[in-house]
């Protein structure tokens, strides 16, 4: 039967719950177990799709197109499954599900409820992730810090499940905050004590406890945490601030934690193979190399916003032995007559994706310096569009090109609508989102990275290429990498005789994985690298 493990938060917010979820679930792969991931979110937008990367950091895009909550991306980086539409769920699109049920009469004249009704969907969310993966455990993350009232339901709901699958076939795990006093120069488990009793107040003792802090814990706190909070000794677990996430797994599992799971839900399972997970994390701490990057943004006050695209730039600084150190630079402090002072000093360049204009002709001075002075570039998705500009106007002599997200009256928009789309539509969930194929063209530098003929990535975006420029585009020398497999969509472009120039309409960087590089960040990373040498 399925195990089902919850993890929830205490005391604060931002205490690692989605690393903590991540790093077992790698543990309990590495023991041969097949583990699916869920993220429970109590806020009451639908999906975060249409919230500002202010507010929510990045949005995570899964193979099925689900937009999605960032900690996926830590979920499947770690773990290295694919997640589905089934990993994610917030209150709004429970309350949507339900409404639309009461509406089509599913209910048969009930008064419609938050139990049983609500939870009811909840848990119908829950066990279809177990379904759909065939997983031997369900890892679900609930989202915010016990005693929120958003999330009650949530917790209410992980108790049913608790009650219908049997205490033997579900574990709690709860990550608390042990604060450091340094008045009294003293940790303090009081917090904990209370997060505990609020959520035994909401019909559930935690099994595991995690204990976050950033420096080392005395014995005799783990003690009086057992002895005060119910649960065994060896299941309260230090969880401490370290320098890469990557460690997570590795430290957690020195006091045993997977064993512990296995213990308390009754697994049987090999002893954790972490061979290659160590090796990766022995090369992250000894990298003799610093490879400098301008992530060149709109939202680069806030580095949640650009999450994976970070992440798949240290992965693949991984594979080389170099540190990538990444300059966050504001798109709107770029001009024509600072360019070279700002991104002189840089190895490689890297704008990623973004919505609205704000911003706009910063990223399109940056494209221009970086083709002109052969810096490598990668664009993704908002960065290839801002290349296609940049050659529009300065290679193909149209100065008003633009995008007609950007400038409806422009008489050039080189980037425009998808088929069938319009500014009238709803913005939610009708982006064009998930897997598609992109046939790759031989001779390429995009060829040249993946190796192959066929490839397949994540989409997140509306509009594209228009085709009407594309003879125009191949005769100033833009080469089209990368089409849709009818050759009707344009995927990447890249500029030949440079070191490294392109753009995907794709988004790479969700597919990267801390052990596995992806291909493109691999050949962006090297060739930057190669500038220094």
């Amino acid at each position: 039967m399925t195990k089902y493990i919850f993890v929830t938060g205490g005391v604060v917010s931002g205490l690692g719950k989605g690393i903590t979820a991540a790093s077992l679930g790698r543990l309990l792969k590495s023991r041969g177990l097949k583990v699916a991931a869920q993220k429970l979110d109590p806020y009451i937008n639908v999906d975060p799709g249409t919230m500002s990367p202010y507010q929510h950091g990045e949005v995570f895009v899964t193979e099925d197109g689900a937009e999605t909550d960032l900690d996926l991306g830590h979920y499947e980086r770690f773990i290295d499954e694919n997640l589905n539409k089934y990993s994610n769920l917030t209150t709004g699109k429970v309350y949507w599900n339900v409404l639309n049920k009461e509406r089509k009469g599913e209910y048969l004249g009930s008064t419609v409820q938050v139990i049983p009704h609500i939870t009811n969907e909840i848990k119908r969310f829950i066990y279809n992730v177990a379904k759909k993966t065939d997983a031997d455990v369900v890892i679900t993350e609930i989202g915010g810090t016990i005693g929120d009232i958003e999330s009650t339901p949530f917790i209410e709901a992980a108790r049913q499940v608790m009650l219908e699958v049997g205490r033997e076939n579900s574990l709690f795990i709860h990550v608390t905050l042990v604060p450091y006093i340094h008045g009294s120069d003293e940790h303090k488990t009081k917090p904990t004590q209370h997060s505990v009793k609020e959520l035994q107040g909401m019909g559930v003792n935690p099994n595991i406890i995690i204990l976050r802090s950033d420096e080392p814990l005395e014995p005799s706190i783990f003690d009086k945490i057992s002895l005060f909070c119910n649960v065994k000794k060896d299941c309260v677990i230090s969880n401490m601030t370290l320098p890469n996430l990557y460690e997570a797994p590795l430290m957690l599992e020195e006091s045993n934690f997977s064993a512990v799971v296995c213990r308390e839900l009754g697994i049987e399972a090999k002893e954790p193979d972490l061979k290659e997970w160590r090796e990766m994390v022995k090369r992250i701490k000894s990298r003799p190399y610093t490879t400098h990057i301008g992530l060149i943004g709109k939202y680069v006050e806030l580095h949640d916003a650009y999450l994976s695209v970070a992440e798949a730039m240290r992965h693949a600084g991984y594979f080389y032995n170099t540190h990538i150190k990444i300059h966050w630079i504001s798109s709107e402090t770029i001009t024509e007559s600072n360019v070279s002072e700002v991104l002189g000093g840089l190895d490689g360049i890297i704008v990623p994706g973004g919505f609205g204009d704000r911003g706009i002709e910063g990223m399109i001075t940056t494209a221009k310096y970086a083709r002109e002075n052969n810096i490598p570039y990668l664009g993704i998705c908002l960065g290839m569009q801002i290349a296609v500009i940049e050659f529009a106007r300065n290679v193909c002599g149209l100065k008003d090109a633009n995008s007609g997200e950007f400038n409806e009256q422009s008489k050039n928009k080189v980037i425009d609508f998808l088929p069938n789309q319009s500014s009238t539509i709803d913005k939610g969930g009708t982006l064009r989102l998930g897997a598609y194929p992109c046939a790759v063209q031989k001779g390429t530098k995009l060829y040249e990275c993946y190796e192959q003929d066929l490839i397949s990535e994540r989409h997140r975006h509306r509009y594209e290429f228009n085709n009407s420029y594309k003879d125009l585009f191949v005769e100033n020398g833009m080469v089209i990498g990368g089409t849709s497999p009818d050759g009707y969509i344009v995927e990447t472009i890249e500029y030949p005789n440079h070191k490294f120039f392109v753009g995907v309409q794709f988004h790479p960087e969700f597919k990267s994985r801390p052990n596995k590089p992806h291909p493109l960040f691999k050949g962006f990373i090297k060739n930057a690298l190669n500038t220094k040498l």
